[in-house]
């Protein structure tokens, strides 16, 4: 069976993340949060005074610090002591410049961003009222190669201690030179690299934190149960971003999700007659869950990551039919319990 995604013709669908949702309001729910724009205090250090620089980085940024050296710049306490912290953040100073000064026109006015995260963590307190959420959204630069594999694929965003961290270097747009070029396209692909628009930080943003409200288990799941559960956690974002675009949820495009939604029925069937929704295989699993940059049997223009939208459909039919169900309930219930109970059958 093979269908070719983008030569067939379907109809015209809404593709609103809650179409026919009642919206909760939660214009009244008091949300602090503060924006700090590290890549603009970094990028103007005293490269000739170094260490005064970085003593007064780290005193303005205590929580981001150390993971901006540890986990982004690949420095250590080691190379703190013999001096080669100094030469390798040198290094990246003078090669970054220009990433900066394209990020700094890019994102002079932060407040759009801001405003649009600062919605998001409402409907976080709305729906998961315990949940202690960050106070701080932290602007960085740091090196292209670092990026971070979530539930919902590699971004360069991050959630630590408190704080929000979105990495600038990695929501240039998607023409952006550097994502085009043979170097940047051996790290992220074009299936990747689209995704790095500016108005994906506040999805990235609540992405990180549904992982980190329900850090994500698959070891020994099977197909279908990783599926709904890959589902249950793009259902949980719709409900944190009800105002956004699903294909921007799912890293799809506009024309892949329609697409999908108008051969629904044949991408079920091909997990059906292929037998493969109880495999455990790695390499079978592999195919249709997480980055990849197309379906194979469902051509050339088809998205990769299908099992998570085939799972999101699953969840979505069992919310309709058991609509009290809280979030905090869904992600905790069984896969296979929710796969058998929606009965999904496009």
């Amino acid at each position: 069976m093979r269908l070719l995604f983008g030569l067939v013709i379907i109809s015209s669908i809404l593709v609103s993340c809650n179409s026919g949702d009642k919206i909760p309001d939660v214009s009244d729910i008091k949300v602090d949060i503060t924006v700090k724009r590290f890549e603009k205090d970094f990028f103007a250090l005293d490269t000739t005074h170094i260490d005064a620089g970085l003593t007064q980085l780290q005193n303005k940024y205590p929580e981001f610090f150390s993971d901006f050296l540890d986990k982004l710049l690949g420095v250590d306490e080691k190379m703190i002591k013999t001096g080669e912290a100094d030469r390798i953040i040198k290094a990246f100073y003078s090669s970054y410049i220009p990433v900066y000064d394209s990020a700094k026109s890019l994102f002079l006015d932060f407040s759009g961003t801001e405003k649009e995260i600062k919605r998001g963590l409402q409907f976080v307190k709305y729906y998961f009222p315990t949940y202690k959420l960050p106070n701080e959204i932290i602007t960085f630069i740091a090196p292209m190669d670092a990026s971070f594999a979530t539930s919902f694929g590699l971004q360069g965003d991050i959630l630590n201690n408190g704080f929000a961290g979105t990495g600038l270097q990695l929501h240039m747009g998607s023409n952006y030179s550097f994502y085009r070029s043979e170097q940047g396209q051996q790290l992220y692909p074009t299936y990747i690299s689209s995704r790095f628009e500016p108005g994906t930080i506040a999805t990235n943003c609540l992405k990180n934190i549904v992982d980190d409200i329900f850090p994500e288990k698959l070891e020994d799941k099977s197909l279908a149960q990783q599926m709904v559960e890959k589902g249950k956690r793009l259902y949980v974002l719709s409900k944190l971003l009800p105002y956004e675009d699903e294909n921007k949820l799912i890293g799809y495009t506009a024309v892949q999700l329609k697409d999908c939604y108008g051969q629904e029925r044949v991408i079920w069937e091909m997990f059906v007659q292929q037998n493969m929704l109880q495999s455990v295989d790695d390499n079978v699993i592999k195919n249709y869950i997480g980055e990849s940059p197309k379906t194979q049997e469902l051509g050339d223009a088809s998205p990769g990551n299908i099992g998570s939208f085939a799972g999101w459909q699953i969840v979505k039919k069992y919310m309709k039919k058991f609509p009290e169900t809280s979030l905090l309930k869904l992600m905790a219930m069984d896969d296979d319990t929710i796969f058998q109970e929606a009965k999904y059958k496009p």
